[in-house]
Parts: C-alpha cells; sequence; structure tokens
C-alpha cells in the first residue's frame, strides 16, 4: 500500500462517513426491496438508523430514478451506477475529502445493529485498511462436481465494511468491478481485519427474507 494508509493517527483524527447501497433494481425480489416494508418502516430506513450510530455524515445511494426522493434522514442521497462497485463509488464521490473512516453498507441488511457498526468502525480506528464482519458457515457445502467442502474453512461475510479512506478511493481510483470492497483491498495487499458478524444479519433477497426479518426484529 502506499504510505498514505501506514499511520493509524489520520484515521483516528477523522470523520467517520457511511455509504449506504441501495440502488438496485431487486430483480430476485421482483422490485425495489429497498423500499419494501419491514415491521413499519422501510427496510432501508433501518439500515440508515443503524449507520448513523457511528456516523458524522451517511450518504444514500438511489436508484436514477428516486434521486429526487426526500431523504431528511440522510445528508446527501446520489444515484447509483450499472453495478454495485459503480454505485459505491457514486456514493464515495459524495464523501467529504477529509473524512478518514468509510463504512459501507448494503441497505439490503436491515438488521445489522449498532454494535456491529461500532466494532467495525473501532478496527478501523485502530489501523486495519479494511475490515470486514464474517460469520462462520453452518450448513453443509458441496461443490458442483459433488465433493464436499471442508466448511470449517469457510467465512459468510457480510456488511457493514468498513475502511480508511485514503485506501478505499485508492482501490476505487481504476473503476474495479468485485462483489464486495474488502476484496479490492485485500487484493491490492491492504492489512485486512475480520471481525465478529452476527448471525441474524440477514441479507434480503426474495420476499420470505422480510417475513424472517420482521420476526427477528420483533424478538430483538
Amino acid at each position: 500500500m502506499s504510505e498514505q494508509t501506514e499511520p493509524v493517527a489520520h484515521v483516528a483524527d477523522g470523520s467517520v462517513w457511511v455509504v449506504v447501497v441501495a440502488g438496485g433494481s431487486g430483480l430476485r425480489f421482483g422490485g425495489p426491496k429497498q423500499y419494501e416494508e419491514l415491521a413499519g418502516r422501510r427496510v432501508l430506513d433501518w439500515s440508515v438508523e443503524a449507520a448513523r450510530s457511528v456516523a458524522d455524515g451517511v450518504v444514500l445511494v438511489l436508484p436514477a430514478e428516486d434521486v429526487e426522493r426526500p431523504e431528511p434522514a440522510v445528508d446527501v442521497v446520489v444515484a447509483g451506477g450499472a453495478t454495485r462497485s459503480a454505485s459505491v463509488r457514486a456514493g464515495l464521490a459524495a464523501v467529504p475529502a477529509d473524512a478518514a473512516v468509510v463504512l459501507v453498507h448494503d441497505a439490503a441488511r436491515p438488521l445489522a445493529s449498532h454494535a456491529l457498526f461500532r466494532s467495525v468502525t473501532d478496527a478501523v480506528l485502530a489501523g486495519a485498511d479494511a475490515v470486514v464482519p464474517a460469520v462462520g458457515v453452518v450448513d453443509t457445502i458441496r461443490d458442483v462436481h459433488g465433493i464436499d467442502v471442508d466448511r470449517d474453512q469457510l467465512l459468510a461475510v457480510q456488511t457493514p465494511q468498513g475502511f480508511a479512506a485514503a485506501v478505499l478511493r485508492t482501490v476505487h481510483a481504476g473503476r474495479p468491478e468485485a462483489t464486495d470492497d474488502a476484496s479490492l483491498v485485500a487484493a491490492s495487499g491492504g492489512r485486512l481485519r475480520v471481525v465478529h458478524g452476527e448471525r441474524w444479519n440477514l441479507k434480503i433477497t426474495e420476499p420470505e427474507d422480510v417475513v424472517v426479518a420482521a420476526a427477528l426484529l420483533e424478538r430483538r
């Protein structure tokens, strides 16, 4: 990594911003799942509230046709791109240049707790270039050839993911594509730290997931 990512002090002294990515069309869900009602609120509202628990500012990435929606709970609304990585870059461009820590969170994970956001943020402040929450895999896994995979060697990666802001900007400068941002940092040689995720931090993918999420929120 470049020398600007080495000192911890520049991270500790700066602000924390969260990019909440809600720019998808929800093809598998059957519609824009970020606006689906969940326990009396929209899915994205739960994610924004959790982001606020650590953030000096929140950028919300929405589909281009929705950027004029009133979103008083966030600081900036921007239009997403054709891919997740493009949407992250759009959100990152709206983060102030002096921000030291940037978290990226998928709005479709509305159950991520305040404690998880805090854990990820603190790990970046402690010096990591990228921080990923992850949980162990509990199902038996087989590959496409029917061969069992050792699940003890696997982790399911979640969001929010946290980054030293300068590092995240650097890896996105080349406009790469990836399913998550921490993999880009790791591929560039950055310091990656894994923290404990949350089993209930599910991703809303299909309509049935909303039912499960509502039940979990009720218990919580």
